[in-house]
């Protein structure tokens, strides 16, 4: 299911799990998103494929100098983010290539760019 979400005038594509409680998981993940820079994260990574679900939002990242082809990031009931990089192997078996846990919002972006070596802004 595609669901269009806006928050502060921009407007986000997010897939969403149909089992899940719809409005609060768009808003978690749209805050997410907002909070590592909205579009301009977007327009800068090439990161695509945002997936909403509980209290998380997954996306597809472009090659990047770890070589995680997935971010997930979670609210955890602290009120901080955890961040977890993945990747698939040649036998498709996920593996973890960083963990980071306990990061608030205004560290995100950092965290994104140590990882991955990716900019989030100009």
């Amino acid at each position: 299911m595609l669901i269009c979400t806006s928050s502060s005038n921009s407007f986000y594509h997010l897939k969403v799990n149909r089992t899940m409680n719809h409005t609060k998981d768009i808003e978690v993940a749209t805050a997410i998103l907002d909070q590592l820079g909205g579009h301009r994260f977007i327009a800068m990574t090439g990161s695509y494929n945002f997936i909403s679900d509980t209290n998380s939002l997954l996306m597809h990242l472009r090659r990047n100098r770890s070589g995680s082809q997935y971010l997930k990031i979670t609210l955890n009931g602290m009120d901080t983010y955890d961040l977890t990089f993945t990747r698939f192997n040649r036998n498709q078996e996920l593996i973890v290539v960083k963990e980071l846990n306990g990061y608030y919002d205004d560290m995100l972006q950092q965290a994104f760019t140590e990882v991955t070596g990716m900019a989030t802004h100009l």
